[in-house]
């Protein structure tokens, strides 16, 4: 089986102590079969100066000013010559050096390829994992991690690129656009790949909002025949759980008195 060519994209915006530590997990992996793109929003911390520092072993970079996080990653898009994309975002890292030759083989067929993801907090870290389905219910309150999925670069094409008319979850949007509604092929790997800090923008308890109204405003518009139903389901779904749970309900299963669901 060919290896396709990656291309992981890191964008930054005066981030300089998590561009040095996203780049450096690039630069050290043993697998060198991708291209290397850096988006630079026109930061004033000193990051541009090590990109250029570091020019010969980045195959595309620029530092100008972008419109926001979208833009920034539409523009990684429209540059990247490979058949799969990956982004690992300023301070977000590859879990080791060998992650990408252990994973590459796993990087074919299917238009979504996602792994486990490292997440690590002020006081702890975990490694998330995800599930193997990934039906409306699911992705209605959740999504996949960019740091840790690999995009078909076609997809673009049949999706279209990230809604830079949002400021937060056109990610989401574009996840749960291209599973639910356009139906695409994707594959689970229980492996990590990578590392997410909880210090980003979608994480920050204040931007809860922004998030909740972002994501209503797509719902609405794009899966409105979906919306009522999906809002019994997720108040039926803890019922059901706790039914489940249920000793009398376990005994009348045992006696065949009721059949089990």
């Amino acid at each position: 089986m060919q290896i396709p060519l990656i291309s992981i994209i890191t964008i930054n915006f005066n981030n300089l102590e998590g561009l040095k530590k996203t780049m450096q997990s690039v630069f050290e992996q043993t697998y060198k079969n991708f291209e290397y793109i850096v988006i630079d929003g026109g930061s004033t911390d000193g990051s541009a100066a090590y990109i250029e520092n570091h020019k010969d072993t980045i195959d595309y970079w620029v530092s100008e000013t972008d419109t926001g996080i979208y833009n920034a990653m539409n523009k990684g898009i429209k540059v990247a010559k490979g058949e799969y994309l990956l982004f690992l975002n300023s301070g977000d890292h590859l879990i080791n050096t060998n992650v990408l030759s252990d994973c590459n083989s796993f990087i074919n067929l299917y238009e979504l390829i996602y792994f486990n993801l490292k997440i690590i907090n002020t006081n702890d870290s975990y490694i998330r994992c995800y599930p193997d389905k990934l039906p409306f219910s699911y992705l209605v309150n959740d999504t996949l991690p960019h740091p840790a999925t690999f995009i078909k670069a076609t997809l673009f094409d049949k999706v279209g690129l990230y809604d830079e008319n949002y400021l937060i979850v056109s990610d989401w949007k574009f996840f749960i656009e291209s599973i639910c509604k356009y139906n695409v092929s994707y594959k689970r790997i229980d492996r990590t790949l990578s590392v997410f800090y909880l210090d980003g923008i979608s994480s920050q308890l204040n931007n809860r909002e922004i998030i909740n109204k972002e994501k209503n405003k797509i719902l609405n518009k794009e899966f409105s025949a979906y919306v009522d139903d999906i809002k019994l389901l997720l108040e039926i779904n803890p019922l059901i759980t706790n039914l489940k749970k249920s000793r009398k309900i376990n005994f009348l299963i045992k006696l065949g008195l009721l059949n089990k669901f």
